[in-house]
């Protein structure tokens, strides 16, 4: 068994506020246990908040994450207050998920990532963002991301 390295982590055991923008908070990374292995890492934040820069109103998604770890995977509670840190933060949904996504691309360099924002209804219209780094590595299971389009009472 592989045991990963968290010697140079300072958020992971300790108590840590919620960052208070996306460009503030630290995102920190760990040595991939089985390196040269591939395999999807899946992150799902179903209630992920951020707010418009227009009105000021909140807008809600559901995101989903996949990547496939190159040597380094994403600490999973910096990510957590990552995405946390959006609630206040203005920005247009395209923005949100493109700049998640490049600064987890950034962060980890993996072989393959890609990023889906579901976004809700605002306006009686849904946008959905998708974004990948380029075509998905062969031989590696990548399950659909599960979250059906919107189609409200239809």
């Amino acid at each position: 068994m592989t045991a990963t390295d968290v010697s140079g982590l300072t958020q992971l055991g300790a108590a840590t506020g919620l960052p208070d923008s996306p460009e503030t908070a630290l995102l920190e990374k760990v040595p991939a246990g089985h390196a040269g292995t591939l395999y999807v890492v899946r992150f799902t934040a179903p209630e992920f908040t951020s707010i418009c820069p227009m009105t000021g109103q909140p807008d809600f998604a559901h995101i989903v994450i996949d990547y496939v770890p190159k040597d380094w995977l994403v600490e999973s509670k910096s990510l957590k207050l990552y995405l946390h840190s959006f609630r206040n933060h203005g920005a247009f949904h395209e923005d949100c998920t493109l700049d998640i996504a490049k600064r987890l691309v950034g962060l980890l360099d993996p072989v393959w990532l890609r990023i889906g924002a579901y976004w809700y209804p605002r306006g009686g219209i849904p946008i959905d963002v998708f974004w990948q780094t380029g075509a998905a590595p062969g031989g590696v299971w990548i399950p659909d991301q599960g979250v059906a389009p919107y189609r409200g009472r239809g």
